[in-house]
């Protein structure tokens, strides 16, 4: 659909990416290219909290109006934070992508950051610490950063309770001033819209205003370790490796080897651990390619008795294909994820999400060369990768259970 995308740099600095479709849905983001990655070790959290705020009532809308907005004009609405961006998004029928803008631009021009709402909300955002702690899947995954990568990184997006009781409504208000202006932000629609009118709403309604985003060094480092808790049953385990960061070439190789590896039912470890063995029920992985680092991760839901074996089944793998991979088995994962790639567009909501990450990593216009890239793996760029894992290039963390 490369051919129906629109790229504009507003006159206020804003950029502005349009896929267009015709379709009467249409899905629409609001990022800022800031996320927990660019904080300060003493405001880790400190995106994520102003993201909820920013739901949390307007000078014209109050948090329940916001909502009705949306979701009586039969939209959705939400937001996330990552390491690299923050975003706000609607999914509304095209006839009401107007209310989606109105809304979306209030919210971000005209928030409130109310001081009894903010101390509502920090209570909010410490029982989510809790539900990412409680969960055994979730916090499996913040440990496994933390086994990555040193500095800012080793604290997850969410901060800590520490952390987040620093941060007050002035520490708020300047960061958001420094961080949401027009320079540093980005709007991407997907679906059926008049793109002249777009334009003419995201310049009369954001002014040029400049803010620098602070950059922060990725510290790369591996780690194991088994944490033990009590009133679990099953051991969670998450494998995961740096991918050498280059160029698109090592990026492709390495969406290439973790599909391979744990991507699908058809995959060797799935089939390893759970088919031919029957030590798990979940065996799943997946990769996390961002702007200036990358890895791959592998998950297992176990029984305790399993970790280590499942360890070395693992690694035992990564053996296999840095010495048996041949071009017939990696030509059928090239087609699995090419696939895999053209499904993902047809949801506008995830086509915009792939939009948006392109441009955060890049350029958006990348997301469309993705098959090309895939088709240029060659088979000793995936081996190469397989063999630094296979001799020790990773880490490694266990939820189990036990005193």
């Amino acid at each position: 659909m490369k051919e129906n995308f629109i790229r504009k740099k507003l006159k206020n600095g804003m950029t502005l990416l349009l896929e267009r479709r015709k379709v009467p849905v249409a899905s629409v983001i609001f990022a800022v290219k800031n996320g927990s990655n660019n904080e300060f070790m003493h405001e880790k959290g400190i995106s994520h909290f102003i993201e909820h705020m920013l739901y949390k009532g307007t000078k014209k809308r109050s948090s329940r109006q916001i909502a009705i907005d949306i979701e009586k004009n039969g939209g959705e609405l939400n937001g996330f934070t990552g390491e690299e961006i923050t975003g706000y998004w609607c999914k509304m029928p095209s006839d009401k992508l107007g209310v989606a803008l109105d809304v979306l631009t209030d919210m971000i021009k005209n928030p409130l950051f109310d001081g009894e709402e903010l101390e509502k909300e920090r209570k909010v955002i410490f029982e989510e610490m809790n539900l990412y702690k409680d969960n055994p899947r979730l916090h499996v995954f913040d440990e496994i950063q933390k086994c990555l990568y040193g500095g800012v990184m080793k604290i997850s997006t969410i901060g800590t309770k520490e952390t987040m009781l620093s941060v007050n409504r002035k520490k708020m208000l300047e960061k958001f001033e420094k961080i949401y202006t027009s320079n540093n932000m980005v709007v991407c629609i997907v679906g059926d819209f008049d793109a002249k009118k777009i334009v003419n709403f995201l310049e009369r309604n954001f002014s040029n205003k400049k803010g620098k985003i602070p950059k922060q060094k990725i510290i790369l480092k591996n780690d194991f370790k088994i944490e033990k808790r009590k009133g679990i049953d099953q051991a969670n385990i998450v494998f995961a490796h740096h991918v050498p960061f280059r160029n698109s070439k090592d990026k492709a190789a390495a969406k290439v080897l973790g599909t391979l590896m744990a991507g699908g039912m058809s995959s060797r470890l799935f089939s390893e651990i759970r088919e031919k063995r029957n030590l798990a029920y979940a065996v799943k992985g997946d990769f996390e390619l961002h702007n200036e680092y990358a890895y791959n991760w592998i998950y297992v839901g176990t029984d305790k008795k399993n970790v280590e074996e499942i360890k070395k089944l693992i690694l035992k793998e990564y053996g296999k294909v840095f010495r048996e991979l041949g071009e017939e088995e990696l030509e059928t994962i090239k087609t699995q994820l090419t696939g895999q790639y053209k499904i993902s567009m047809e949801d506008s909501q995830v086509q915009m999400v792939n939009l948006i990450a392109s441009e955060i990593q890049g350029k958006a216009e990348d997301f469309y060369n993705f098959d090309k890239e895939i088709k240029k793996v060659k088979l000793k760029d995936v081996k190469v990768l397989a063999k630094k894992v296979f001799q020790g290039d990773f880490s490694y963390f266990a939820l189990v259970p036990g005193a």
